[in-house]
């Protein structure tokens, strides 16, 4: 029997010893209770609790979980039915509190997590519900992070992940979107024919300006070179006057030497001046224009006497002075 009861003793105190002992992994908390009331948190490591007297009720991780939320029936504020499901991120910041504060720390947090996304759907219509998913994602995140802060709770993200409204809203918007994109191409292709007219309009206005501009510069230029012409021309004219005038005059003079030198030179004056004088006749009968000179015959002998004077009186001058 002594050996019997030292048995049990040894038993009874080995179950003890390994009783007391509490190995806690990282990432992990343990609440101990001693006779029924709290009494102490053991942290990651080796720990060591009085037994049959310590308890341990609690042990969570205190990294961050995923919780994710299954599609729920929502309606929004302009009455459509809509099905939505969320995933949220969070973790045990103070693990008395998720212990003692809130019975079942999950399914309290589903349930509120489902409260607020019916709560903020109710708010917002339905094309909200689209174009200001991350503006909702905020705003749930801060709401369930005040909620949820006395349960020990850090909320640390919240994603909207599906927003599928009804079947018949859905027909809806497909009809609608079919217009809106039918009323945007009706738009890009009027946008479209109002600037090919624009930039017709605008390419037949330079393509004018251009020309009235060429047609500018060519009257500038012709009237240019047709005063260059009547320059030149006039030059030439007056070239060609001064060069006969030069020419007259060296006749002119070659002739009074003859006349002074020769007796005869006289008469084949007389002659020359008769031969000129019928020349020009011929050459004015010739022109384009009508003209009609008459010469009385009998009035030749008197010319050529005229003639002679004035060659007399030249020739002695000249006589004189030589």
């Amino acid at each position: 029997m002594d050996q019997l009861f030292l048995l049990i003793v040894l038993a009874l105190g080995g179950s003890a010893v390994a009783g007391s002992v509490k190995v806690i992994n990282q990432g992990n908390e343990v609440l101990v209770e001693r006779l029924g009331s709290y009494n102490k948190k053991l942290e990651p490591g080796l720990n060591f609790v009085i037994p049959f007297i310590d308890k341990t009720v609690y042990k969570e991780t205190i990294r961050e979980k995923v919780l994710d939320i299954p599609p729920q029936k929502c309606i929004t504020r302009d009455n459509v039915g809509i099905e939505v499901d969320a995933v949220v991120y969070w973790r045990i910041v103070d693990m008395e509190k998720a212990w003692y504060k809130v019975e079942n720390l999950h399914s309290a947090m589903v349930n509120m997590v489902l409260t607020q996304i019916r709560s903020e759907m109710g708010q917002l219509e339905l094309d909200q519900t689209f174009t200001a998913r991350s503006q909702i994602n905020e705003l749930l995140l801060r709401e369930l992070d005040i909620a949820t802060d006395p349960w020990g709770v850090k909320v640390t993200r919240v994603e909207l992940r599906d927003i599928i409204p009804s079947q018949a809203v859905r027909e809806s918007m497909e009809l609608q979107m079919s217009a809106e994109r039918r009323r945007r191409a009706a738009i890009l292709n009027s946008e479209g024919e109002r600037e090919a007219a624009v930039n017709s309009a605008r390419g037949k206005a330079e393509a004018q300006i251009l020309d009235a501009e060429a047609r500018q510069k060519s009257v500038i230029l012709q009237a240019e070179a047709e005063q260059k012409a009547i320059v030149l021309k006039a030059q030439a004219e007056r070239q060609q006057q001064v060069l006969k005038a030069q020419a007259i005059a060296e006749s002119a003079e070659i002739i009074a030497q003859k006349i002074s030198s020769n007796g005869t030179a006289e008469q084949a004056l007389e002659v020359l001046l008769a031969l000129t004088y019928l020349d020009m006749g011929a050459t004015i009968g010739k022109s384009d224009s009508s003209k009609v000179m008459f010469m009385d015959p009998r009035t030749i002998p008197a010319t050529l006497e005229g003639i002679r004077a004035i060659v007399s009186d030249h020739q002695d001058p000249i006589i004189n002075g030589r």
